[in-house]
């Protein structure tokens, strides 16, 4: 079977996370991607360890596992773009490319030359991906921006973590980089979509894709409750809030989660229970009475389901049809059945190791199929293929290394 994106080339300037992210995913649907990278430090993430990943003899390599995660599947060269003879190689790169995707600040790329305005002269059907904080406009597109910041100021903070009168509430993160792997999510398609739109007009597509309109579009539901109600929504810990009953619960013998989403599945909740009448009850019938009588609701569930043994009751209410679930860490995430049998942890021969471990991307296809055969590049591992494939000789190569433009 053939790859989705094996005829579309990525010229990847991004580094950190939400552009590789992207990179990746292209990279997963088998486009050409190469990475450029800084001479002698490379992406940023190299060095955001430990851990690193080890060599057969036990010792750490420059490879961070935060580099490893978000760079399969790609080429990497090493080029100095601030220098003239590498912004040439960028401009020959973009001239063969479908795909440009970069995350430097407002206005970098086009003072060296390499902005969209520049490139799509020499590349006019070229799609430009740039990937910022804030947007290539307003009264912050020049401030550079994490996770973690974005997360506060977009709101999902105000939203995470246990109420401020309980102990150890007040604002919390996410556990996962979210909004940079969200924004890296998004951005791989609005390149998808520029593509089909390119291949019906002919015509190459600027896309200006900032975390925080990604952050501000992820509120969802808790935007919408304030937009309805002009009510200030609040941390509830692991309670819904609009939905119920749904949060941690304790049984007997440790901690289960419950995610009822329908009067007929709280139904049956009562049932396994033994309290069938409580669905009857005019306090707990419908989602909206449960929502509004939730401290009488909460009472019985915590009495009721702290006399149940976890492994027997998961087992009921998955029998019933009542979602629910074990609270797994992340080692028991790759032990689940489910998860082995879909086959998301696999493993990739490496230059520095023999194979190293890589979660896979979720697609799945049934006429085509993932390209999935490439670990992680180390720094410049492709310098001379993808120089000589421009026309470099052996000593025009050299000579760029001995420059430091490589």
């Amino acid at each position: 079977m053939s790859n989705p994106l094996s005829h579309i080339t990525v010229l990847d300037l991004s580094r950190v996370l939400a552009g590789p992210w992207a990179s990746q995913i292209l990279a997963d649907l088998g486009a050409n991607v190469i990475k450029v990278e800084r001479p002698g430090a490379g992406d940023d993430t190299r060095a955001w360890g430990p851990p690193f990943l080890q060599d057969e003899q036990g010792n750490d390599t420059r490879e961070s596992g935060y580099y490893l995660i978000a760079n399969r599947g790609k080429k990497s060269i090493s080029v100095d773009i601030k220098s003239a003879e590498g912004q040439e190689i960028i401009k020959m790169l973009a001239r063969q490319a479908d795909v440009v995707l970069e995350n430097f600040k407002v206005g970098t790329l086009e003072k060296l030359g390499l902005g969209y305005d520049d490139l799509r002269k020499i590349n006019p059907r070229l799609i430009y991906c740039s990937i910022t904080g804030f947007g290539q406009s307003g009264p912050r597109k020049s401030q550079g921006a994490y996770d973690f910041m974005i997360q506060a100021m977009g709101g999902i903070m105000s939203v995470t973590g246990e109420a401020d009168h309980k102990p150890g509430g007040g604002p919390q993160k996410i556990g996962i980089p979210l909004i940079d792997l969200i924004t890296g999510v998004y951005a791989s398609s609005a390149i998808l979509s520029a593509l089909v739109h390119r291949n019906e007009t002919g015509e190459g597509e600027y896309i200006d894709m900032a975390m925080l309109d990604v952050q501000v579009s992820l509120l969802a539901n808790q935007a919408m409750n304030y937009l309805l109600t002009d009510q200030i929504p609040v941390r509830r810990g692991n309670n819904h809030p609009n939905i119920q009953p749904q949060r941690v619960y304790t049984c007997k013998d440790g901690q289960i989660i419950l995610a009822v989403g329908s009067d007929s599945q709280f139904a049956k909740l009562c049932q396994i229970l033994g309290h069938p009448d409580m669905a009857e009850s005019d306090k707990f019938r419908t989602n909206a009475a449960r929502v509004v009588n939730l401290p009488e609701l909460d009472l019985f569930l915590d009495q009721a389901l702290a006399k149940q043994d976890k492994s027997v009751l998961l087992k009921a209410l998955e029998a019933a049809g009542v979602p629910s679930g074990p609270i797994n860490n992340i080692a028991e995430v790759f032990k689940d059945p489910q998860v082995e049998h879909r086959g998301l942890l696999k493993k990739f021969a490496h230059p520095l190791r023999a194979q190293i471990p890589q979660v896979v991307n979720p697609f799945r296809f049934r006429n085509t199929e993932l390209k999935l055969d490439r670990a992680p590049p180390t720094l410049g591992q492709h310098n001379l293929e993808v120089l000589s494939a421009l026309g470099y000789s052996d000593s025009d190569i050299t000579r760029l290394k001995e420059q430091s433009v490589i």
